[in-house]
């Protein structure tokens, strides 16, 4: 009894737009979607009533003679989210139908053919260092034909996912792979023990492929002997490496840390000021470190420490994927064979650090 006052109000109410032009389209569309909102609320019983896929292309097709204002009014048992939604969704049905691809078009200008593109792209390609204007003249002056520098840009910007624009040297990792196996980045950070102990731990990783060479823990306060040490202890067993990367730390202004590293045969590189990208391979492995291993763990003492960070250069060496390294581990990387395929029918979980990682293997 309610609704059928309700929709009398409404058409009461509704009585007055009778006299504006276009108000008897509006009027009549407005009864119908309350009409049919009573029919769907006395056959169900339930407390939400299920739409049909007819029940909403009826009240979207009713929505388009409403304006905003007056669906709020009209909606007795669905919401007004609703038919705006569904009003949408016709008006993008609409213009998809009178937009679309199937109509006659006037032809526009062609752009380049396959040909010049890929011209454009293995130029690039191969000359990263040139630009747009001097892509454009060169294969003008080849190929007998004007190309625009625009459209070179364009060409470019679409099709040549290796970099864009003008490039004055040679890319950071083009730069590492011609000092494979020579440049090495150091950096410290700190750990706190189950006793709220700060342990300081020194980390060495081969730049070119991601490899960790090893840990350093010292438990007091790191002096000039201390950070040599720690780093001998980090290299030990390790091949001599020629160049060492670390930041403007003032721990590495000791002068017996750069007397260590003249005894050894090691040519400091140091990042540039105030610039995180020109260290950040270490200081990304340092987050890896504590938010894969370290944040999920406790160690009582320096030694317990060592022991765990052990188990992770296992792990991370030997197991863990890396995406800089598309997919492959730092052991491929290094020149090492891979693991066997496993298949889906046979294989078993295996656990690192004490069953903080578990992989899947051959079995």
């Amino acid at each position: 009894m309610q609704h059928i006052l309700v929709i009398l109000l409404h058409l009461s109410s509704s009585l007055g737009r009778l006299l504006r032009p276009g108000g008897a389209k509006a009027l009549v569309a407005e009864n119908l979607l309350l009409q049919h909102q009573l029919l769907i609320l006395r056959r169900s019983r339930r407390r939400a009533s299920n739409l049909r896929s007819s029940h909403r292309v009826l009240f979207g097709l009713g929505s388009l003679f409403l304006s905003p204002r007056r669906l709020a009014r009209a909606a007795l048992m669905v919401r007004p989210s609703t038919l705006l939604r569904c009003h949408r969704a016709l008006t993008r049905l609409k213009l998809r139908w009178l937009y679309s691809s199937s109509q006659k078009r006037k032809p526009g200008p062609k752009g380049p053919g396959p040909e010049l593109i890929h011209a454009i792209v293995e130029f690039k390609r191969r000359n990263p260092h040139l630009g747009c204007p001097k892509i454009a003249q060169q294969l003008g002056k080849t190929f007998g034909i004007e190309p625009d520098k625009d459209t070179v840009r364009r060409v470019l910007g679409k099709h040549y996912r290796c970099g864009g624009g003008q490039d004055s040297g040679p890319s950071w990792l083009t730069l590492l792979g011609h000092a494979k196996d020579s440049l090495w980045s150091v950096d410290l950070f700190r750990a706190e023990s189950i006793l709220l102990k700060t342990h300081w731990v020194l980390l060495v990783m081969d730049v070119y492929s991601r490899r960790i060479i090893g840990f350093g823990v010292q438990t007091s306060a790191v002096d000039g002997p201390n950070l040599c040490r720690m780093f001998n202890q980090a290299i030990a067993g390790q091949s001599c490496l020629v160049r060492l990367s670390f930041d403007h730390d003032p721990l590495f202004e000791f002068h017996r840390w750069r007397a260590n590293l003249r005894v050894l045969g090691i040519e400091s590189v140091r990042s540039v000021p105030y610039a995180p990208a020109s260290h950040g391979f270490v200081e990304r492995l340092i987050g890896t470190v504590r938010r894969e291993y370290l944040d999920r763990l406790f160690f009582w003492n320096g030694t317990d420490l060592e022991r765990k960070l052990e188990q992770f250069e296992i792990y991370y060496n030997d197991f863990r994927v890396h995406q800089s390294l598309a997919g492959a581990t730092t052991a491929e990387k290094n020149g090492h064979a891979g693991t066997v395929a496993a298949s889906f029918d046979h294989y078993r979980w295996q656990g690192h650090c004490g069953g903080l990682f578990e992989l899947p293997i051959a079995a």
